[in-house]
């Protein structure tokens, strides 16, 4: 199937789609809401395609893994062959006629479609191909002039499908080393997307968690998988045409490991293990030995990135002084020999070689265009020849930058590196897919380019800061990548890709693009800054900024963030609820995590603003009405975001490392109630005492929202403590109150204060809080941040 060119500069363009018409009419008003890509064909419309694939004649090799996606693909269109007169019939057939990485697609007869592979992952992508078929076919008939040339377009398959693949590997990373461990049923449902894409390489990247016999405080408590789970990956993988390669440290990013006592003398820094120690090197064999054992590869990631401090910790005080480019390339070399004794050939990630080589830990020496390391390494012995260098860039968007940096890794010796682009998953509630088109784009347009070409493309999805993503979110950052890695082409058509999210994942991609209006400023589009190439996580540091301190306001109180998260809401809750299994869009149901996120910061966004404003007129009334109106439903809207939050998590992940983002939400919620029985207490003069339990407890415990941010109210996952309405007319009552275990041996000595500090029954007489004025603590930035949890919590940092 050849793509035809876009229309458009680059996919960035299309964060938030809009039509012809209103592109004209967005002249006459720049402000005018953009709408998203119109889906084409509702969720409620019966399929006009059923597709019977031949499993009892396919090829061994692929059978297995054909019926996998029979069985569970969530778009209906695929059945048996022997379960029903479908319209269309697919057949498949090996040969080696058909050069390695291509296949072809061919119509024939009696709605017969044959597909010709040789590589079986090709087979796979085939099959997807024949799906987004099926979805075009029914947009044409959709648009057709009468019925009868309706029924010929979906009832006779006349086309043909030739892709070559651009790459001999297109592999996907996941993190699970962030809290989120995937589990082994989602594992299994990543491959088969994987499968109908075209990837043929999975890379689990796990720092400690995977089970390693006598060493109980490695992984300790983290969900780390059993040597049966890695190897029942494998085979389904296997049946895929999907090979599963380990992905490991052993040097940095070990601080998992490193924290507990037992590996205490292993330690040369928090993070980086302790280099020429003997004793390192047998636990690294174990790690190695163990992690590779149940799976067919012969390959594996060994990490190496990121080991600041290298030689400057423990190693200095035991070895002394040493350079660090020595030191790398010597434990490298061990590591390597261990593997070599295993019979694997390990990768590594380059960014260390050139960090170590400008002496500089920054992001910034690695991508320094002036910065070529091969001049540094060659006064070492140099890396051993069947190390593959795997070069990660995440952050630009020009090819020319990728394709200086391809050429110095080939001049550290490495002739055929991997490139690795990113979806934006990390530090964010959910993936950013306009950032990830764009530079993923230019990494990809390097790596097929002449001069760049290398025969390897990774994309990885890193969980930093918790995992708080959903990483099925970066479904079409995947769908994307493989796109582009079956097409010569630097463009991809957005009308093409539509019709594959739809037919492969079973979601609307303008309704997902439209998700990640979370992350961008209204009506100023795309939330990145040219400069820093780093795409604002905003709805994270907003969720988590402390609410009554709310000192990160500053940065976009010239912004009505209300309007715009309050549309956002409205429109992916409303996605999320027309979205149902069998349908077109089944995938759509988790736009309610974004769209929950989005009520929540509706309502929090400008909340300190509302209430300073009373405060500071004395208008206790009003403030009260505030408290009322504003904080009580975004306590409701941030526990239910909670238990939806954990409810996903549990049916995707392992439960370990929820703890992490469970004690987040916790202290959130426990900070909305601590303001509210504040503001209460002190808009209706009441004692201190009154303070010591809550009046939000009603709140906490599920009162539903008496104005739902939707037309159509959600089904509640907490109804069954719902609380009647006239609760939001005046304050829940006060529990009674514990009594002081101090006032019947201390009387009051006048100062208002008793002998050990305790306060006396004062009247709440002020929030000194709402007294302080707020300033812009990054000028000229508004929103376009990207901020971890702890710098926006609280200004106070721990001594």
């Amino acid at each position: 199937m050849d793509l035809e060119d876009s229309e458009t500069a680059s996919p960035m363009n299309i964060s938030t789609p809009i039509n012809s018409q209103q592109q004209q009419d967005q002249g006459q008003d720049q402000d005018q809401e953009q709408m998203p890509l119109q889906r084409g064909l509702l969720d409620s419309q019966p399929l006009g395609v059923t597709i019977a694939v031949n499993l009892e004649n396919a090829p061994e090799d692929i059978r297995a893994g054909l019926a996998h996606i029979v069985e569970s693909h969530n778009v209906p269109y695929l059945v048996r062959q022997n379960e029903t007169s479908a319209e269309w019939r697919v057949s498949f057939e090996h040969s080696n006629e058909v050069a390695a990485g291509a296949y072809e697609v061919r119509s024939a007869v009696d709605a017969q479609l044959l597909v010709r592979y040789n590589r079986r992952i090709d087979a796979f992508r085939a099959l997807g191909q024949v799906l987004t078929a099926a979805r075009a076919a029914e947009l044409g008939a959709a648009a057709a002039n009468n019925d009868a040339a309706a029924e010929s377009t979906l009832r006779a398959p006349a086309f043909g499908i030739e892709e070559t693949a651009q790459f001999e590997t297109l592999a996907l990373m996941i993190d699970c080393s962030r809290n989120g461990v995937l589990s082994l049923h989602n594992v299994c449902a990543m491959l088969r997307q994987m499968a109908l894409m075209g990837y043929n390489m999975l890379q689990l990247y796990t720092e400690d968690t995977y089970r390693v016999d006598g060493e109980p405080f490695f992984g300790y408590l983290r969900g780390g998988y059993t040597q049966a789970e890695l190897r029942a990956i494998d085979d389904y993988a296997y049946g895929l045409g999907i090979e599963v390669v380990p992905c490991i440290q052993t040097l940095g990013h070990l601080g998992q490991m490193l924290q507990w006592p037992r590996y205490s003398g292993l330690r040369d820094t928090n993070e980086v293990i302790l280099s020429k120690l003997p004793e390192t090197y047998a636990l690294l064999e174990k790690l190695i030995a163990t992690v590779s054992a149940p799976l067919r590869s012969r390959r594996i990631h060994i990490g190496m990135d990121e080991a600041y401090g290298v030689g400057e910790g423990r190693f200095r005080a035991l070895f002394g002084s040493h350079e660090g480019t020595a030191i790398f390339v010597e434990h490298l070399e061990r590591v390597h020999e261990i593997c070599k004794q295993h019979g694997l050939r390990p990768m590594i990630w380059s960014d260390m070689l050139f960090c170590l080589a400008a002496k500089n830990n920054a992001l910034y020496a690695y991508y320094d265009q002036s910065n070529n390391p091969a001049e540094a390494f060659s006064k070492v012995e140099g890396i051993p020849p069947d190390i593959d260098l795997v070069f990660w860039d995440y952050y630009h968007t020009l090819p020319e930058i990728y394709a200086r940096k391809i050429q110095q890794h080939r001049e550290l010796g490495c002739e055929n590196p991997w490139m690795a682009g990113g979806a934006w998953t990390w530090s964010r509630m959910w993936c950013y897919l306009p950032f990830s088109f764009e530079s993923n784009r230019a990494s990809l347009a390097a790596a097929k380019s002449p001069t760049g070409r290398v025969s390897s493309f990774m994309l990885t999805i890193w969980g930093d800061e918790g995992n708080e993503c959903d990483f099925f979110s970066a479904l079409p950052v995947m769908l994307y990548v493989a796109n582009h890695a079956y097409t010569d082409r630097v463009e991809i058509n957005i009308d093409f890709m539509e019709n594959t999210f739809a037919a492969i994942c079973g979601g609307s991609l303008g309704d997902w693009m439209y998700a990640c209006r979370i992350d961008e400023i209204p009506s100023l589009g795309d939330s990145p800054d040219l400069r820093s190439q780093m795409p604002s996580n905003m709805s994270k540091w907003i969720l988590w900024e402390d609410p009554m301190l709310s000192f990160m306001s500053p940065q976009y109180d010239a912004l009505d963030l209300e309007a715009h998260y309050t549309q956002i809401a409205d429109r992916l809750l409303g996605c999320a609820l027309s979205s149902a299994p069998g349908g077109r869009y089944p995938l759509n149901r988790l736009l309610r995590m974004p769209g929950l996120l989005a009520r929540v910061l509706s309502l929090k966004c400008h909340l300190r603003e509302k209430l300073v404003r009373p405060y500071r007129l004395g208008d206790r009334a009003a403030l009260l009405q505030t408290a009322e109106t504003r904080l009580r439903p975004l306590l409701e809207a941030q526990r239910e975001l909670w238990l939806y939050h954990r409810s996903r998590w549990m049916r995707i992940y392992k439960p370990f490392g929820w703890e992490t983002l469970e004690l987040r939400y916790g202290g959130l919620m426990a900070r909305l109630s601590t303001m509210y029985d504040r503001i209460v207490a002190y808009s209706l003069q009441q004692s201190r005492t009154s303070l010591r339990r809550s009046r939000a407890i009603g709140v906490t415990a599920g009162v539903r929202s008496r104005q739902p941010s939707t037309s159509q109210d959600l089904p509640s996952t907490i109804s069954a403590f719902g609380c009647e309405d006239d609760l939001w007319r005046k304050p829940a009552p006060l529990l009674p109150p514990d009594p002081d275990p101090l006032s019947s041996v201390y009387s009051n000595n006048g100062s208002g204060i008793g002998p050990l500090g305790e306060e006396d029954d004062s009247i709440v007489d002020s929030i000194p809080e709402l007294e302080e004025d707020l300033h812009c603590i990054y000028e000229n930035s508004y929103t376009s941040l990207l901020l971890d949890y702890a710098r926006v919590t609280t200004p106070s940092r721990l001594g």
